[in-house]
């Protein structure tokens, strides 16, 4: 059974009198631990897509199912909890607060998920010892590099074990060198972990790594080469 599914997803927003139809007629299936990439040109509906499946936005038409759970009847509350107990984000930029150690940056989703803190503060250090910075715990963000940020930011992402991973541009704010680490690392984590993955990357190298690679064109979804 597909951990997500979207059928018929189609996205309309109105500019004025005009409505400009961004997607049109979706439908994908991803199972636990499959990562599928996704390419696209600016303008081309990439991140519109990624907030639908990530219960951010809602389709006009269409319906999203994740864990065979149709979201678009949900209330807000229940939106929310999914958001929060089942999908993990990650982003080009790492968005790790400066003040705060790496731990405690790991250790925010727990606790904002009312989790406590010892038992927080265990997963968080684990997960990130587990992704090689067990030295490393105690620094903030300012004292880290690039490549041991976004690894933070991997963590982060993760220590809710979360079902699905959303990766928008992961890798993009880093040098291939560090960039095909953490991909490594996030494919790795996909695995063991039965994570259903979606990452959206202008880097083929990087897309040819994934178990499909998807094309978004003028808003239709299609499988490329």
């Amino acid at each position: 059974m597909a951990l997500l599914r979207l059928n018929d997803i189609s996205k309309t927003y109105r500019q004025g009198k005009n409505e400009i139809l961004v997607l049109k007629d979706i439908n994908l299936e991803i199972k636990a631990g499959e990562v599928v990439s996704l390419l696209g040109p600016s303008g081309s509906g990439k991140s519109t897509l990624l907030q639908i499946i990530g219960l951010v936005d809602l389709p006009t038409s269409g319906s999203i199912y994740i864990d065979d759970k149709r979201c678009n009847q949900l209330t807000e509350d229940e939106l929310t909890h999914i958001r929060r107990d089942k999908i993990g984000y990650i982003y080009q930029f790492h968005h790790l607060l400066p003040e705060f150690t790496a731990l405690e940056n790991v250790m925010m989703p727990l606790l904002i998920s009312e989790k406590n803190r010892a038992e927080s503060k265990k997963a968080a250090t684990e997960i990130l010892k587990s992704l090689g910075l067990g030295d490393r715990l105690n620094n903030l963000p300012s004292e880290l590099s690039g490549g041991e940020q976004q690894r933070v930011a991997v963590a982060r992402s993760l220590v809710n074990q979360p079902q699905l991973l959303l990766a928008d541009e992961p890798t993009g704010n880093l040098d291939a060198g560090n960039g095909l680490n953490v991909m490594k690392m996030i494919l790795n984590e996909a695995k063991m972990r039965k994570l259903a993955v979606i990452l959206v990357t202008h880097n083929l190298d990087l897309a040819h790594m994934t178990d499909r690679i998807f094309a978004l064109s003028d808003g239709s979804l299609m499988t490329a080469a």
